[in-house]
């Protein structure tokens, strides 16, 4: 699924306005139904609304919205704030309408007429939609910062009034903080950054039939991993397949005190299907992975304790590195001679990306295609520190760019970058799997998946998904407090049971 910036967004609307044809206020029309379904479904008919609405189309949405719940026989009250003279076509339209069925607008000209709200209705912000390109000041601050005030359920239309749609706020900016944003066709990109959660809350793609071709025509470089491209990359196993055909796969990780690092990414990566694992290990971790991951082969460093070197390295598929490693520094001087020696893209983790902060001239011999799995403060080792979240998404696209590999920056909506500066949002997973162990596992999967023959690309796209999806299942089934990273690993199987149905 693609994002669109704002000016795409507006061309969007006007391409399907004119060659559908529909007038635009009736793809208001189908705008507001689809949000009045959502709410019922969400909160039944006997929910009482509190719509505040702006002079510009998002106004015209809450008009729209007030009239057809209004229609359907519930309760409604409607404010349209006084802010400017101008007024959009369709908010004049959706004005009259409701004015026609003799329902009460109340005007506000200052934060004195704002009104007494029990907190059992639902306040809708319809006031400032995506065209906004200042911080709010002056009425629309003051009653914002109002209704912020209030406990009330919240639900912004489209955006919440005072955010940026494409581009970052200062902290010190009034926006409306919604606990759900219902968002036309598509969503925006400031819903996927963390500053931002307060403000989006929950977001809902509510479907309005803008013209599928201009979208698909439309050139972007954000997109949200849907079901779509889950099914156009899984590939089924093959009746008279052997484990010779998906791959033998070198894992290097785990150190004295950390080998439990070593049996998850080891357990993910046959779980997720690969031919053959070879573990490279210290040898006092030897027994304790021999008999946790009896499928794996094991090949033991000459260190009781760290990882000191590797030989014959060229006869694996893929080359795996970092969970649980250590920072050893003889760890450092073998991860620096691997890392200039082998050319297949290799997946990085954990502290491998520790050892490349502490060396960064090591980073432009990543093999082309790599993919690199790091935590927020990670890529910041690897980088620097930058003041917001679509600063820091700017920076993983131009590192993705310079160094022609794929940065796998894990989060809520874990972000893909792509050497051509493209990025994917994940949206499987959840809260409970910010737990020790599950970016092992994640390693494992990717690593499994590049094995099989996967490209870097539908390795990091196919992984981070299955990931999440096995998290989710387990969620569903218990919580998500109860999760720990043994769980993803125990619900993979799952998670390709339910792809499979897509």
């Amino acid at each position: 699924m693609k994002i669109l910036p704002v000016e795409l967004i507006r061309e969007a609307d006007k391409y399907t306005i004119v060659n559908e044809p529909i007038d635009s206020v009736d793809l208001m029309e189908r705008a507001a139904n689809s949000c009045v379904e959502w709410i019922t479904e969400k909160y039944s008919n006997s929910a009482e609304l509190c719509i505040f609405c702006g002079c510009g189309n998002n106004g015209g949405d809450g008009l729209a919205i007030a009239r057809l719940w209004l229609q359907k026989g519930n309760i409604a009250s409607v404010f349209v704030l006084n802010h400017s003279k101008r007024i959009s076509s369709d908010f004049e339209v959706n004005y009259i309408r409701l004015k026609e069925i003799k329902f009460p607008i109340y005007e506000i000209n200052t934060i004195d007429d704002f009104p007494n709200i029990d907190s059992s209705k639902i306040i809708i912000d319809s006031v400032l939609g995506s065209g906004l390109n200042n911080p709010i000041d002056g009425l629309i601050k003051d009653i914002v910062l109002k209704i912020n005030s209030l406990k009330n359920q919240k639900l912004a239309i489209d955006i919440s009034t005072g955010l940026f749609a494409d581009k970052f706020n200062n902290q010190e900016d009034v926006i409306f903080k919604a606990d759900f944003t219902l968002s036309f066709e598509l969503p925006k990109l400031a819903y996927f950054f963390p500053q931002n959660y307060q403000f989006v809350g929950k977001w809902v793609l509510l479907p309005i039939n803008l013209s599928k071709f201009f979208i698909d025509k439309s050139y972007v470089m954000n997109y949200v991993i849907d079901n779509d491209v889950i099914k156009s990359i899984y590939k089924p196993r093959l009746k008279f397949a052997h484990k010779g055909n998906y791959g033998h796969a070198l894992l290097i990780a785990g150190s004295y005190g950390k080998t439990g690092a070593a049996i998850l990414s080891a357990k993910s990566c046959l779980r997720t299907g690969v031919g053959l694992l070879t573990v490279h290990c210290s040898i006092s971790a030897y027994t304790i992975l021999q008999q946790s991951v009896p499928e794996a082969m094991l090949e033991t460093d000459v260190d009781n304790y760290v990882f000191t070197g590797f030989n014959d390295v060229e006869k694996y598929d893929v080359i795996a590195i970092g969970p649980g490693l250590g920072l050893n520094n003889k760890t450092q001087s073998a991860f620096s001679e691997l890392i200039k020696n082998y050319k297949n893209p290799m997946v990085i983790d954990a502290d491998a990306i520790n050892l490349l902060s502490e060396n960064k001239s090591l980073i432009k011999h990543i093999p082309e295609n790599s993919i690199l799995t790091p935590h927020l403060k990670e890529f910041e080792r690897i980088s620097h520190k930058v003041q917001n979240d679509f600063e820091r998404n700017k920076l993983q696209r131009d590192f993705s760019i310079k160094n022609k590999v794929y940065v796998v920056l894990k989060g809520a909506y874990t972000a893909i970058t792509t050497p051509e500066g493209n990025c994917y949002f994940n949206t499987s997973g959840n809260p409970g799997m910010a737990t020790p162990g599950s970016g092992d596992v994640l390693t494992g999967i990717i690593t499994s998946l590049l094995a099989q023959n996967y490209t870097s690309f539908e390795a990091c796209i196919l992984g981070v998904y299955l990931h999440g999806l096995a998290g989710d299942i387990y969620k569903n089934d218990y919580s998500e407090e109860s999760l720990i990273a043994s769980d993803i690993i125990d619900n993979l199987g799952n998670a390709f049971y339910s792809i499979k149905s897509f």
